[in-house]
């Protein structure tokens, strides 16, 4: 007789049957949040501040994805709305990361990069056509969009300012500034390809990805599972290729530009 594995509950990871457990889950966030500020303030790599606002911000916004989901799942336009407010989200975040005066520039990496990835799995039905498995897909495309566009913008343009004498010896030559600006951009922003390619390369081995973990709390076999993982790492790279690829284009013909 063939053995079934033992699904194991999400309450099984997480108890919040009543006030000490919620208690509890607060009083431990706060701690590693307050811990980590406390090692970036004393060993000089910041003031501390940005992971406590930052635990603040994930509270209030998990909190209130918590309380819209349930609509969110059951509704095709609340659907598409979610997904788009994603976007907007990214876009600005990553206009602010990189430094950039233009707000609308970094929507192209971000909306470009992960859209059509998911209409790519949606048509192959690699995803079902509902709403609970759009959201999380898209979610998790959406962001590693915006991840590498912002490292793609910030290594692009500081190469630009750091290597200038080389960019300005290429158009010597007579190269066009968009070529020479490519010449240094380039290199550096491939950078941002490494964590994608790096969870890849590792999986299974160092780490044990979100959509495995996740589908394996849901009831799925370790196979199934593992499918979907594969899916979403491959949709990862696709994604975060197109990103850097057009945020390095957008680097070089100045779209992306920091106020001097």
């Amino acid at each position: 007789m063939t053995s079934v594995p033992t699904v194991m509950p999400a309450s099984a990871l997480i108890r919040l049957h009543d006030q000490p457990d919620v208690i509890r889950l607060v009083v431990i966030v706060l701690a590693l949040a307050i811990l980590s500020a406390v090692l970036r303030r004393s060993t000089g790599l910041g003031d501390g501040r940005a992971e406590i606002t930052a635990i603040l911000r994930a509270t209030l916004q998990l909190g209130a994805v918590g309380l819209i989901v349930a609509a969110v799942l059951d509704s095709w336009p609340l659907t598409g709305l979610f997904v788009v407010v994603m976007i907007a989200v990214a876009t600005f975040t990553s206009a602010r990361r990189i430094g950039s005066t233009s707000r609308t520039w970094p929507l192209l990496p971000v909306a470009i990069g992960s859209l059509p990835v998911v209409a790519v799995l949606l048509a192959a039905g690699l995803l079902p056509w509902q709403p609970i498995s759009l959201v999380p897909t898209a979610g998790i495309l959406v962001g590693n969009a915006m991840t590498a566009t912002s490292l793609a913008g910030r290594r692009g343009l500081d190469a630009l300012s750091e290597r200038r004498g080389e960019v300005e010896a290429a158009l010597a030559l007579g190269l066009l500034d968009r070529d020479a600006a490519l010449l240094v951009v380039r290199p550096a922003a491939r950078l941002a390809l490494v964590p994608g390619l790096d969870q890849t390369r590792t999986v299974g081995l160092v780490t044990l990805p979100g959509a495995f973990v996740g589908t394996l709390l849901g009831g799925a076999t370790p196979l199934q599972a593992a499918a979907l993982q594969l899916v979403v790492l491959a949709g990862i790279l696709a994604t975060q290729s197109i990103a850097v690829a057009l945020t390095v284009e957008l680097v070089a013909r100045r779209a992306l530009h920091r106020s001097e």
